[in-house]
């Protein structure tokens, strides 16, 4: 194997949770209220994809990601969020590609946001299919390009740092 670094096409953050939801559309003046998706049980996965990245990543990503054991079950074991079974909440965050740079934040290495969309969707869509049709779990996902309001209940930090 040579020693060369693999440099990262997609970067996820996993955070486990026992609710969370996820603000998708917010409130006009008088005309409607802020829109949620809301999730019990499960897992919130953050994703951004770097210059590079190509449909090819997703399966490996989705596959990873919904397998590892970092959910805790009732009786306190760690397991997948495929075999607690519990919910996803996908949330697209440009900003896991931020450098600093002196005192601001640069994301030159983010997608470009047409080629991004299009990968959160089909990164959901995926997620969705893996997932399957079970009882009490689903997949709900954000609004990709727009600024999001996320509360989050969680019964230990376990938050985990993914690159791809």
């Amino acid at each position: 194997m040579s020693g060369a670094t693999q440099v990262p096409v997609a970067r996820t953050v996993l955070q486990q949770c026992v609710r969370a939801s996820l603000m998708v559309k917010p409130a006009e003046e008088k005309s409607s209220e802020a829109e949620f998706v809301q999730i019990d049980r499960g897992m919130v996965i953050y994703v951004c994809f770097f210059k590079g990245a190509t449909e090819e990543i997703l399966p490996k990503m989705v596959s990873s990601l919904l397998n590892l054991r970092v959910c805790e079950t009732s009786s306190g074991q760690m397991s997948s969020v495929l075999d607690l079974p519990g919910s996803l909440l996908v949330v697209p965050q440009a900003t896991l590609g931020g450098r600093a740079k002196g005192k601001a934040m640069q994301y030159h290495n983010n997608i470009p946001k047409e080629q991004g969309l299009r990968l959160y969707q089909a990164f959901v869509a995926l997620c969705q299919k893996e997932l399957g049709p079970k009882e009490n779990v689903g997949v709900k996902s954000g609004t990709y390009g727009n600024r999001q309001v996320l509360n989050l209940e969680t019964n230990g930090p376990y938050t985990h740092l993914m690159e791809f």
